[in-house]
């Protein structure tokens, strides 16, 4: 599946911080029994490339992402583990282009209307914006969905299930980033019941927002 067909079917991406790589299977499940089939494993944990290759090898049918990648060498680390697509926090001209190179759809993220431009200019057509809530939310998304507009964004950083509806509506955003389907606490504690029913309350919201679009 293309990650633009993985974003648009998902409208969510859950953005996962995970510590023991052997509890990633349990909590892939878990998002996928709620109807969550892609998954963002980021690498603020040196344990994220292990991580995405248990996925991998136990839940072939979710599409990974490798998420805070932030030089070549992760790209390297998160493409041998088995990663279907790369995402930044930021703009970093470099990666992006070493992503390029690679072959590895990316989304890297941006905060101002000149790193969109660069992004476009590199041949970008989704990026993510980060942190959404506290660098302009909706207002912000809305303003350059009116100048940019075959670009398509991603918002991540305080979306929850309270705000998502009101991103999600808007004609740019392709899907947005969430952590609050995949709590740490959850995982740290095996409680992946409740991984299951958040992602079956945001899958039930989304299902509602697709099909008013």
């Amino acid at each position: 599946m293309e990650v633009r067909e993985t974003l648009e079917k998902n409208r969510l991406i859950p953005v996962v911080k995970i510590s023991d790589p052997e509890k990633v299977v349990p909590l892939a499940k878990a998002l996928q029994d709620g109807g969550i089939h892609a998954i963002e494993i980021t690498f603020r944990t040196k344990e994220a490339a292990e991580a995405i290759k248990f996925c991998r090898k136990e839940c072939p049918q979710m599409v990974l992402g490798a998420g805070t990648v932030v030089n070549h060498r992760q790209v390297d680390d998160a493409l041998e583990a088995g990663a279907s697509f790369l995402v930044s926090p930021g703009f970093n001209p470099s990666v992006v282009r070493y992503a390029g190179e690679k072959g590895v759809p990316h989304i890297p993220g941006t905060i101002t209307p000149g790193e969109m431009e660069q992004a476009m200019e590199m041949g970008l057509s989704i990026v993510k914006f980060f942190p959404a809530e506290n660098a302009g939310g909706i207002g912000f998304i809305k303003s350059v969905g009116a100048v940019y507009k075959d670009l398509e964004i991603m918002p991540t950083g305080g979306i929850k299930l309270a705000n998502i509806r009101s991103y999600l509506e808007l004609p740019n955003v392709i899907a947005c980033g969430g952590s609050w389907v995949v709590k740490g606490e959850w995982i740290e504690s095996d409680d992946f019941e409740k991984v299951r029913a958040a992602s079956s309350e945001a899958t039930a919201l989304i299902a509602q927002i697709n099909k008013k679009q």
